[in-house]
């Protein structure tokens, strides 16, 4: 019996002075050399994510963002509610996930110097209710913050408040 050839050489050079460099990678963008660091609209999870009016509420934003939380919407509860200003409503993709959010963002809330807000729901993690004074955020896995549905309790235009308008 014959013995097999080796695919490569066992050191590093086969004594071919062949180019095996895969120039495919020119053809797909990602990959190319003039990559624009700002253009991410091929990755674009949710559209534009919302922007805060204080310091807290965009390092939340931001946080949420960087950990790929989905669907992050920010209510303005200024003249709606007196329990708080603004209340930011994002999506986990699993338990392990929106747990992480939330760990993450009690964090970020520590390093603004609000170390005491008030947690509900951590270990279940279905949904998850951070309560920082002026700004409340709700975490849910995608089927319970459908089934619950509280950006439309919050909505201007609900039709609550349009039917005997």
């Amino acid at each position: 019996m014959d013995a097999i050839e080796p695919i490569h050489a066992e050191d590093g050079d086969d004594g071919s002075d062949e180019d095996l460099s895969d120039d495919s990678a020119e053809d797909f963008p990602l990959f190319g050399a003039d990559d624009d660091a700002d253009d991410v609209s091929s990755f674009d999870r949710q559209g534009v994510v919302p922007t805060g009016s204080n310091p807290l509420e965009t390092a939340l934003l931001s946080k949420l963002d960087e950990d790929k939380a989905q669907d992050i919407v920010l209510i303005d509860l200024k003249g709606k509610s007196p329990m708080a200003d603004t209340m930011i409503v994002a999506s986990g993709r699993s338990h392990r996930h929106v747990g992480a959010l939330a760990d993450h963002l009690l964090r970020t809330l520590k390093e603004q110097g609000l170390g005491r807000a008030k947690v509900e729901g951590l270990p279940h993690c279905d949904w998850v209710l951070i309560d920082a004074g002026d700004v409340i955020v709700h975490l849910f896995r995608p089927e319970v913050r459908m089934f619950y549905n509280i950006e439309k309790i919050w909505a201007v235009d609900s039709a609550h408040r349009t039917a005997n308008a």
